[in-house]
C-alpha cells in the first residue's frame, strides 16, 4: 500500500457560477464509502470552500449531504493553498466520440474532401501567423510611440528643473505618468477581464493540457491583454510585451479556426469542421508559436516552444503547420515594420526585440571558458530560484488578503509609482559616480544631470529607457560603458521589482526582465573576469551579458530546449548554441534542486489540475479501484427523459460523463451494468433541446435527422440545462442513446496501476476512463481530478484535498 500522506475532502458547495457553467465534481458521490483498498476520510461535517480563485477566507455555511441532513461547515483555515485541487476547472474532450454520427460523416468524406480539409488548416495557420504578427505590430508601434512622449516630457522637465531648481517636480511628474498608465492597464484587468492578467503562459499550458481555464480564449481577453500590456510597458513597469503575445497568439488561433466569435455574435459559416476540441488545440498550438516567433523572432524556437512548454499532443503533420505559421509570423512583423520605419523591403526587424549580432572577435569564446559558463548557469539558477522563492511568497499574501479588484488597483498604481521612484533615486544618487563621455552610439533620451557637457548619466540609459531597448545596450555597449556600481545597483533594484510586479492585476511578461537583470549580472561579472585576468580581451562584457541573461531566464522559467533555439535565433550567432545550453541545462537543475519554475508554482497557486509528463513517483501500489470516483451515474441505452433531465439539474453531482450500460443487465455489487458507451453532458443537452425522442420520431411529427452539425453549432457554449423547457408529458417519452453514444469508450480493469491509467490518461487526451470489472460491468470511472490528485512530496505520495476555489 503506498504512503498516502494526506487525505482528500470534498466539498458539496453548489457553485455560484452562471447556469449553465458550473463545475462538475467527479463523477462519483461525495459521500461515497471509501473503497476497498483506499481508505478515504470523507468527512460529512467538515467541509471548507474558498469564495474565488484568490481568496482564502471561509465561511460558514449550511448545506444539505446526499440524505437531506444538514451538516455544518467547519470554518478552518488552509495555510497553502498550492495544496488544495480544484473543482471548478473542467477538462476538455481531446478524445473524438466516435459514435455512429461521427462515423457516418467521416465515411462521407472523400478522398478530395480530405485534401480541402488538410488545405483549410493550412489556411487557417496562415491567417494565424498573420494577425499575430499584425497585433505584435500594433503593440510595438504604440508602445514606441507613447514611451517616446512620455520621455520626452519627463526629460525636458528635468533638464529645466536642473537649470532652475525643482527635481521633485519632476519626480512626481514621472511617478503621476507611470501610475496613470498602470491604472488603465490594472482598471481593465481587474474588472473587464481578470485572465488576462500575466504572461498567460500558465494558462495555455493549461489549456494544451486539457484544462479549460474559463474565457483564457475569448476575444475580450485578447482586447484585454493587447490594451494591458501596452499600459504595463509605457507605464515604467518591470514588464516585457514578449510573453503576452503567446497569449494573444493562442487566442487569435482559437478565433480564426472556429469561423466565429461568441463575444460579438458572428457565425461566419466557414471552418465548422474544426468546431472540437481536438482541432482547437492544435490550432492554439499554432497560435502560442506563433507568438514567440513574433516576440523574438525565432520561428524554430516558437515550434519548440510550443511542444516543450504547450503541447502534450504532437504529429509530424502539425509540426509542419505550427512551423508555418511562425514562418508567416515572423514575415508579417516584418514586413510591417518595414513600411512603418519608411525602408520598405527592409526585413531587419524579424522580433518585437532584437538582441543584436555578435559577430566581433571579441565575444567568441574559447574552450576554457565552458566551466565558467557553468558557474553562471548556477549563479542563475540560484537567483532564479531566490526569485520564484519570494513571488511564490508574494503570490500567498496576495491571495489571502489582496484579493478585491480595487485593492489591486491600488496596488499596481503603487508599485508604477514605487518603480519610477526608485529609477529617479538611482539616478540622482551615483550621478557622479558614472559619468560616460557621448559616443558615436547614439542615445535616444541622454539625461547629463548633473554630469559635464558633452557626458550623460548612465545609470539613466538602463531605467529611462523601455526595457528591450536596455538589454540591448547592456549586450553591445563598449567595455568601460557602465560602472560596477551602477550595475550592482541596478541588478539588486530591479530584482526586487520585477519580482514585486510579477503576479500583479496587469498584463505583462517576464522573459524581458529576466534578461535584464541576468545581463546586468552578467556584464557586472565579465567586468570581474576582465579585472583578474591577465589577458582580458577574451572576457568581453557584452558576451557575458548575454550569458546572464540566458542564466536568469532559465533559471526563473526552467525551459531549456525551446530557450537556446530561441537566444541562438535571436543573436543569429549559432556559435553559441553550446555555451547557452550549458547555461540554461546548469540553471534548470540548480532551480530545480530549489523550487519549481515560476510557471509551474503559479499552476499550483491557481490549484489547476494539471498533468505532468509522468505519473508521481512511488504510485505504481496504487491501482485504478483504489483511486476511481464511484458509485457511477448510469443512463440505459433507452432511458427516460425525465430522468436523464433530473441527474442533468442535479447540481450536488454535476457530472460530464455517463456510462451507457446494458438495460438487460441487472447490477451486482459495485457492478452497475454491462458497458456499452459512454455519452456527454453537452450531447444530451443538443438532444433535449431539439427533442429527439422515440415517441416523436415513431409519430407522423416531422422531425429532421440529427447531424455533427448541430452538436457544432452548439460549440462550445452549450446551453445550461436550466434553458431547455421539458413538458410533463414529454418527460414520460424515451431518449435512444445507441445513436449518439461513443460505442468504444477506453475503459481498463480495476487492477490496473495508477501509472498506467495516468499515461493512457496523459497521451491520448482523455477526459473520462471507465473502470470494469472481469465481466465488462462498471465499478467505477477516472477523471483527471482523480489523477492529478496524487503527487509525491517530501518523499511521500500526497493526496491533495478538494474543493470549489
Amino acid at each position: 500500500m503506498a504512503n498516502v500522506a494526506n487525505k482528500v475532502s470534498w466539498s458539496s458547495k453548489d457553485d455560484e457560477g452562471r447556469p449553465g457553467e458550473s463545475t462538475p465534481l467527479l463523477n462519483g458521490s461525495p459521500s461515497a464509502s471509501p473503497s476497498p483498498g483506499l481508505s478515504r476520510q470523507l468527512s460529512q461535517n467538515n467541509f471548507f470552500r474558498i469564495d474565488r480563485l484568490t481568496t482564502v477566507n471561509l465561511d460558514d455555511d449550511t448545506a444539505q449531504d446526499q440524505d437531506g441532513d444538514s451538516s455544518t461547515y467547519v470554518s478552518k483555515e488552509i495555510t497553502h493553498n498550492e495544496n488544495l485541487l480544484s473543482l471548478k476547472y473542467e477538462s476538455l474532450d481531446y478524445d473524438n466520440s466516435e459514435n455512429q454520427l461521427f462515423m457516418e460523416e467521416e465515411r462521407r468524406i472523400s478522398k478530395i474532401g480530405v485534401h480541402v480539409l488538410e488545405i483549410k488548416r493550412w489556411v487557417v495557420c496562415g491567417f494565424i501567423g498573420i494577425f499575430t504578427g499584425l497585433i505584435a505590430c500594433f503593440i510595438d508601434i504604440v508602445v514606441e510611440k507613447l514611451a517616446d512622449e512620455k520621455y520626452k516630457v519627463v526629460k525636458e522637465n528635468i533638464d529645466k528643473a536642473i537649470e532652475g531648481g525643482g527635481l521633485s517636480i519632476s519626480l512626481v511628474l514621472w511617478a503621476s505618468m507611470n501610475a496613470g498608465f498602470v491604472m488603465i492597464g490594472s482598471i481593465l484587468v481587474a474588472f473587464v477581464e481578470p485572465v488576462a492578467a500575466g504572461s498567460g503562459i500558465p494558462q495555455i499550458k493549461c489549456y494544451l493540457n486539457g484544462v479549460k481555464v474559463p474565457h483564457v480564449v475569448r476575444l475580450k481577453t485578447l482586447m484585454v491583454k493587447v490594451l494591458g500590456v501596452i499600459s504595463s510597458v509605457v507605464g515604467g513597469l518591470a514588464v516585457g510585451k514578449e510573453g503576452p503575445m503567446i497569449h494573444s497568439g493562442a487566442v487569435i488561433a482559437a478565433g480564426i479556426s472556429q469561423g466565429r466569435s461568441s463575444t460579438l455574435k458572428r457565425d461566419f459559416k466557414i471552418f465548422e469542421y474544426f468546431r472540437r476540441d481536438t482541432e482547437k488545440r492544435d490550432f492554439v498550438s499554432a497560435g502560442a508559436a506563433a507568438g514567440v516567433s513574433a516576440a523574438f523572432g525565432a520561428p524554430v524556437g516558437g515550434v519548440l516552444f510550443s511542444l516543450e512548454e504547450g503541447a502534450s499532443f504532437w504529429n509530424q503533420m502539425l509540426t509542419w503547420r505550427i512551423f508555418f505559421a511562425s514562418m508567416i509570423s515572423t514575415f508579417t512583423l516584418n514586413f510591417v515594420l518595414s513600411i512603418y520605419h519608411q525602408k520598405p523591403g527592409d526585413l531587419s526587424n524579424p522580433g518585437l526585440i532584437n538582441f543584436g549580432r555578435f559577430q566581433s572577435e571579441a565575444v567568441q569564446y574559447n574552450w576554457y571558458e565552458i566551466p565558467i559558463f557553468i558557474i553562471v548557469g548556477a549563479i542563475g539558477g540560484i537567483l532564479g530560484a531566490l526569485f520564484n522563492r519570494l513571488n511564490y511568497c508574494l503570490t500567498m499574501f496576495r491571495i489571502r488578503y489582496v484579493h478585491r479588484p480595487c485593492l489591486q488597483v491600488i496596488e499596481a498604481v503603487l508599485v508604477g509609482a514605487v518603480t519610477a521612484t526608485v529609477s529617479f533615486i538611482m539616478i540622482y544618487a551615483i550621478y557622479t559616480y558614472d559619468c560616460q563621455p557621448v559616443g558615436e552610439d547614439p542615445i535616444k533620451y541622454p539625461l547629463q544631470l548633473f554630469c559635464p557637457d558633452g557626458e550623460y548619466n548612465a545609470m539613466a540609459t538602463a531605467f529611462f529607457n523601455t526595457p528591450e531597448k536596455s538589454v540591448q545596450s547592456l549586450f553591445h555597449d563598449s567595455p568601460g560603458s557602465y560602472n560596477p556600481l551602477t550595475l550592482g545597483l541596478f541588478t539588486l533594484s530591479y530584482f526586487f521589482l520585477a519580482c514585486w510586479t510579477y503576479g500583479l492585476a496587469v498584463s505583462s511578461g517576464i522573459f524581458i526582465p529576466s534578461l535584464l537583470i541576468g545581463a546586468a549580472w552578467g556584464r557586472l561579472f565579465g567586468i570581474f573576469l576582465s579585472n583578474v585576468s591577465a589577458v582580458s580581451t577574451w572576457a568581453d562584457p557584452g558576451k557575458y551579458a548575454l550569458m546572464g541573461a540566458a542564466a536568469q531566464l532559465g533559471g526563473i522559467v526552467r525551459m531549456t530546449l525551446s530557450l537556446t533555439v530561441i537566444i541562438v535565433e535571436a543573436t543569429g550567432n549559432v556559435t553559441y548554441g553550446l555555451p547557452v545550453m550549458v547555461v540554461l541545462m546548469t540553471a534548470k537543475i540548480v532551480g530545480d534542486f530549489c523550487i519549481e519554475g515560476l510557471y509551474d508554482i503559479h499552476i499550483k497557486l491557481q490549484s489547476v489540475p494539471f498533468l505532468g509528463w509522468e505519473p508521481p513517483e512511488k504510485s505504481h501500489a496504487l491501482t485504478a479501484r483504489e483511486v476511481m470516483s464511484y458509485p457511477v451515474t448510469c443512463f440505459k441505452k433507452l432511458e427516460k427523459v425525465g430522468r436523464i433531465v433530473d441527474i442533468l439539474s442535479d447540481t450536488s453531482a454535476n457530472h460530464n460523463g455517463f456510462p451507457v450500460v446494458d438495460e438487460n443487465h441487472e447490477p451486482d455489487g459495485d457492478n452497475v451494468g454491462r458497458l456499452c458507451g459512454l455519452i456527454l453532458r453537452s450531447q444530451l443537452i443538443v438532444l433535449l433541446k431539439h427533442k429527439v425522442f422515440v415517441e416523436r420520431a415513431s409519430s407522423n411529427l416531422a422531425q429532421k435527422k440529427l447531424q455533427l452539425k448541430d452538436f457544432r453549432d452548439a460549440y462550445p457554449r452549450f446551453p445550461p440545462i436550466q434553458s431547455i423547457h421539458v413538458s410533463q408529458d414529454e418527460r414520460n417519452c424515451t431518449m435512444d442513446l445507441t445513436e449518439f453514444m461513443n460505442p468504444t469508450p477506453y475503459s481498463v480493469p480495476g487492477e490496473a496501476s495508477l501509472p498506467r491509467v495516468f499515461r493512457l490518461f496523459r497521451a491520448l487526451g482523455l477526459r473520462h476512463v471507465v473502470i470494469c470489472d472481469g465481466s465488462n460491468g462498471v465499478i467505477g470511472i477516472v477523471t483527471r481530478k482523480d489523477l492529478a490528485r496524487y503527487r509525491l512530496h517530501k518523499g511521500q505520495l500526497e493526496e491533495l484535498e478538494m474543493a470549489h476555489t
